[in-house]
């Protein structure tokens, strides 16, 4: 009979509208089959369905047919159409419900828009990016855990990276962005059905961008100096590239051609998720936009971030990663990351400069250190600008 696997049962004929049925995971078409028991010829759907929970089994001796038998109606004889079910097997571990995030207001229009396609282009145990199909930026978002590095187009959840609020997230999976939520599902086991991983909804907001007020050119000058001491023994990963060192040179003598020819050529040099030169041209542009805006005569310097921005954002999602990509943008906005934002407040006087400095010196490999050059060559650059010409050679010396 029908007991051939041990999970199948027999229920009563499923043309009932009256309760919502759920495909089986095991829901392909058959062909149906007759089969006779008991002088009743009985023929299976070819579609499985699952049995709704409220509903019980029919058991032998019970039910409709029994009281039909009671009144007369004989069932030998008659066609009863019945369904094969397969119960569903249970999902590894326990439904996953909603964390919830908080949001940078960087990605605030791309939340607040309907939900659109996505996939993980990288998965960490604190971290998570995600990236959309689409040609506006920011593209890719991160949802990181509260003690990971806090991108400008991060979504911070409630949990460290000992809980592996990641643990099920995989290169690869398909993702849903918008309404806002942010959506990870991969293929279940033992079949290609998607499968909810993980599902953050944003409940709040950060924002990115750091407000320095009125800062003095002493003040930025002594900030630039402290900085250079904390990060004398620390290497930027293109310390051998002329690149950087020329780039620098040109800004801070405002050069404008020349500094964006400078700028263009690191655009995506080093390697990973964020290469070198990315790291110190987005510390580099933060610096001058922040700090061009915060000082007295620093508009050379704010107009000069906004050539630099335009140059490196013009074609960076075909030159650089698609996060690096982001971060530019980013960067060219004023948007910072939490460490770096934390180094520009101690800069301008506003918080402890050490601690800060130490911080985003632990981030990725090089990373932390590149973007503190690119900070540094951002101050001198708009120190040099902002100062008048008689008093240039003592603020670089």
């Amino acid at each position: 009979m029908i007991a051939t696997d041990p999970r199948s049962t027999l229920t009563r004929n499923t043309n009932d509208d009256k309760h919502s049925w759920h495909l089986s995971p095991y829901g392909e078409r058959r062909p149906p089959f007759t089969f006779a028991t008991n002088g009743v010829h009985v023929r299976s759907s070819s579609v499985a369905r699952a049995t709704p929970a409220h509903r019980p089994i029919p058991q032998p001796g019970r039910g409709p047919g029994r009281r039909a038998a009671r009144r007369g109606t004989p069932l030998e004889g008659r066609i009863v159409t019945s369904t094969v079910v397969r119960e569903p097997l249970a999902p590894p571990g326990p439904a996953r419900s909603p964390v919830a995030g908080v949001a940078s207001l960087t990605l605030r229009e791309l939340l607040d828009r309907p939900r659109s396609a996505a996939r993980v282009i990288a998965a960490f145990p604190s971290a998570v990016y995600v990236e959309l199909r689409s040609a506006t930026e920011p593209r890719v978002l991160a949802v990181v855990g509260s003690d990971a590095v806090r991108l400008p187009n991060a979504i911070v959840v409630a949990a460290t990276s000992r809980d592996l609020p990641f643990a099920a997230v995989r290169e690869g999976d398909d993702a849903w962005v918008g309404d806002g939520v942010v959506e990870v599902s991969g293929a279940g086991q033992g079949g290609p059905a998607p499968r909810l991983r993980i599902q953050v909804r944003t409940r709040r907001w950060w924002d990115p961008s750091p407000v320095l007020g009125p800062v003095s050119l002493p003040q930025l000058t002594h900030g630039a100096l402290a900085l250079a001491a904390e990060t004398a023994e620390e290497r930027c990963g293109l310390a051998d590239h002329p690149g950087p060192g020329l780039l620098a040179d040109r800004c801070a003598d405002g050069d404008l051609a020349h500094a964006v020819d400078a700028a263009e050529r690191i655009v995506g040099l080093g390697p990973g998720l964020t290469p070198t030169g990315d790291d110190i041209l987005a510390g580099l542009l933060l610096s001058l936009r922040l700090f061009g805006g915060a000082v007295h005569g620093g508009d050379p310097a704010v107009r000069l971030a906004d050539w630099l921005g335009a140059a490196v954002t013009a074609h960076a999602d075909t030159r650089t990663t698609a996060l690096a990509a982001t971060l530019l943008h980013c960067a060219s906005r004023g948007q910072a990351g939490a460490e770096v934002a934390a180094v520009l407040r101690g800069i301008a006087g506003q918080a402890p400069l050490r601690p800060a400095v130490r911080r985003l010196l632990g981030v990725g490999h090089t990373s932390g250190a590149d973007l503190s050059w690119g900070l540094l060559a951002g101050c001198r650059a708009t120190l040099a600008l902002a100062t008048p010409a008689a008093g240039r050679r003592k603020a670089t010396a």
